[in-house]
């Protein structure tokens, strides 16, 4: 018969490992060019850009799943690294949307981003940056 309690620590240890792997490759994924300040600044931007983006009939279908699945991950209070860690806790909500924006704008193309930014040029530099998108 199995021992509960050392099943439970081989699990627990192992979403960690998953959990840390997940938190390098998010690190891994980031932008060099784009501080986190820069970043945080856009948010009432980006929220709104999202907003737009997914209300566009125009875009795939997929995009707007994307879309969608994101801003329910933002409204989310659980995250991949918790909110209340100073500077990591809002670092992998800035990584994760720069993940889902640089695949929804490959989809979409970079016109529906430019298109839809509701913010000033220097704030569709950043984005652009951000998203890989030249």
């Amino acid at each position: 018969m199995p021992d509960w309690v050392e099943i439970a620590g081989i699990i627990a240890g192992s979403l960690a490992l998953l959990w840390l792997l997940m938190l390098a490759m998010l690190w891994r994924a980031k932008p060099d060019e784009v501080t986190l300040r820069d970043a945080v600044r856009l948010v009432p931007d980006l929220l709104r850009l999202l907003k737009r983006l997914a209300a566009d009939q125009s875009l795939p279908r997929g995009v707007r799943v994307r879309l969608g699945l994101l801003l329910g991950y933002l409204a989310m209070p659980i995250d991949l690294v918790p909110d209340f860690i100073p500077v990591l806790g809002y670092a992998d909500d800035v990584v994760v949307v720069a993940i889902v924006l640089r695949s929804v704008i490959r989809a979409a193309g970079p016109e529906a981003l430019e298109r839809h930014w509701p913010g000033t040029p220097e704030g569709l530099r950043v984005i652009r940056t951000l998203c890989r998108v030249r």
